[in-house]
C-alpha cells in the first residue's frame, strides 16, 4: 500500500515553512502525523505577498530541502497558502429553480445558485481580483431558512448566501510561479487564516460564534464563525513587527533587543517599565480597534460568545490576552494547535497553525463526507494546466 504523504507549505513575511504529514492507520481510521518540519528566512516577500519571485523561491527551495532530509521523503506536490494584504471577502446572494420535475434539490441545483450569488457580485468589486474560495453561509427553499443540508430536499426555489474569499490576481500569480520556480506543484491554494482555523477551533467554539485572529510579522488576519458556518475574513497590514519597530523607537534599542523585549518579561527590568507598556499598550491598541470595527461593520461587535482566539507567529506578545479583551470585550485565550487525536499531536508554537491546517486539507480533500462547503475557483485556468480542486474537507474528526 502506498504511503499517504501531505506537505503544507506557509509563505509567510517571516518564515517559509513545512510540515511533511503521513497518514498512519490508528484505531481503523487514518490520522496525520508529522514526520519532517523545516523553516528558512523568508525573501522577497512583504505584507505577505511576493515582491522578488526568485528570492521568495530560493526561500521555499531552501525550506523544503530541509523537510526532504527531515521526513526522507522527495517532496513534489504541495498545498500552500495565501496570506498577504490583497486577501479579502465578500458575501453576496443568489437564487436558482429546482430543475428536475419531483422538485428535488440537487447538487447541479446547488452549484447554478452559487453561481447566481457569484454573478450578483458588483465588477468593481472584483477588480484586478480572483475568488479562491467559496462557502456558502446559508440556505433557504422557498423562503425557510435550511437547517443542515439543502441537498435531497424538495422545493420550487433555491436560495443561497455565500462568503466569497478574493485575492489580487497578480499576487496568486506570483505565489504559484514562486513555488513552482523551487520545483514543487502546486496542488491548492488556501486562504491562511482558513488553513489555520482547521487546528485550532473547535466544533462548539465555531457553532456558538468565535473569532480567530492570526497575527504575523506584518499582517493581521482574522476570521468568524457562527452556527458552524466561515462568515467574515479580513487582512490588515500590521502586525508583530510593528509593535517591535515601536518599540526600538520609543526605548531607543535596537530590533533584535526590541524583538525580545516584546516577549520577554524579564529582559524588560532593565528598561522603564512604563514606557515600554504604553508603546506596546499603544500599537496593541490600534490592531484591536481594526477588528473592532470590522466587527461592528458585520454586526458582531462584542456579539461572540466563544471569544476571542489568537494565534500566528506574533501570538507570544506579552499580555496579549487583557489587551484583547480590555479593547474588544470578549473573552479571549491564546490558540493550542491540534493536529491529530493522539497527545503527540498537539504543538505549542501558533506560527505553525498555517502549515499544520494546510495539511490536514490535504488528508481530507475527497473525503465527501466531511465538507465544510469551500469551494476552489479556477485558480489555474490562465495556464491551461489544470484546475483547483472543487471541494476542500473539514477535519472535524481531529478536532477536540
Amino acid at each position: 500500500m502506498a504511503r499517504q504523504i501531505v506537505v503544507g507549505i506557509d509563505i509567510g513575511t517571516s518564515l517559509v515553512k513545512v510540515i511533511v504529514a503521513e497518514g498512519i492507520l490508528e484505531h481503523g481510521r487514518v490520522v496525520p502525523k508529522i514526520i519532517g518540519t523545516s523553516s528558512s528566512e523568508s525573501k522577497g516577500v512583504c505584507r505577505g505577498y511576493i515582491t522578488n519571485t526568485d528570492e521568495a523561491a530560493k526561500s521555499v527551495k531552501s525550506a523544503v530541502n530541509r523537510a526532504e532530509k527531515v521526513a526522507g521523503v522527495k517532496i513534489k506536490r504541495a498545498y500552500v497558502s495565501f496570506g498577504g494584504i490583497g486577501l479579502g471577502s465578500v458575501v453576496s446572494s443568489g437564487s436558482a429553480a429546482i430543475s428536475k420535475a419531483d422538485l428535488e434539490i440537487t447538487e447541479r441545483d446547488l452549484n447554478t445558485a452559487l453561481e447566481a450569488s457569484e454573478a450578483a457580485i458588483p465588477k468593481a468589486t472584483l477588480i484586478n481580483k480572483r475568488i479562491i474560495n467559496t462557502v456558502p453561509i446559508e440556505y433557504k427553499i422557498d423562503g425557510k431558512i435550511v437547517w443542515g443540508q439543502a441537498l435531497g430536499l424538495k422545493a420550487q426555489k433555491l436560495e443561497v448566501k455565500a462568503l466569497f474569499i478574493t485575492c489580487f490576481e497578480h499576487h496568486l500569480s506570483d505565489l504559484i510561479n514562486t513555488v513552482e520556480e523551487a520545483g514543487v506543484e502546486v496542488i491548492d491554494v488556501v486562504a491562511a487564516p482558513v488553513a489555520a482555523s482547521f487546528v485550532t477551533l473547535s466544533k462548539k467554539q465555531k457553532r456558538v460564534g468565535c473569532l480567530l485572529v492570526d497575527i504575523g510579522a506584518e499582517t493581521l488576519s482574522i476570521v468568524v464563525f457562527e452556527n458552524n458556518n466561515l462568515t467574515s475574513l479580513e487582512v490588515f497590514p500590521i502586525g508583530g513587527n510593528d509593535i517591535t519597530n515601536n518599540i526600538a523607537l520609543g526605548i531607543k534599542v535596537s530590533l533584535e533587543e526590541a524583538e525580545s523585549l516584546k516577549v520577554n518579561t524579564e529582559k524588560r527590568m532593565a528598561y522603564s517599565k512604563k514606557k515600554l507598556e504604553e508603546t506596546i499598550s499603544k500599537q496593541l491598541e490600534e490592531c484591536f480597534n481594526l477588528i473592532k470595527t470590522h466587527l461592528k461593520s458585520i454586526g458582531r461587535d462584542a456579539l461572540l460568545p466563544a471569544g476571542i482566539i489568537m494565534t500566528g507567529g506574533s501570538a507570544n506578545i506579552y499580555d496579549l490576552k487583557s489587551a484583547a479583551e480590555n479593547s474588544l470585550k470578549l473573552p479571549s485565550q491564546i490558540a493550542e494547535i491540534y493536529f491529530s487525536t493522539t497527545t503527540e499531536g498537539k504543538i505549542k508554537d501558533q506560527a505553525w497553525a498555517v502549515a499544520c491546517g494546510l495539511s490536514i486539507v490535504g488528508f481530507n480533500a475527497d473525503n465527501e463526507q466531511r465538507s465544510i462547503g469551500i469551494r476552489n475557483g479556477s485558480i489555474f485556468s490562465d495556464s491551461g494546466r489544470r484546475w483547483g480542486k472543487m471541494f476542500l474537507r473539514w477535519i472535524s474528526q481531529f478536532l477536540p
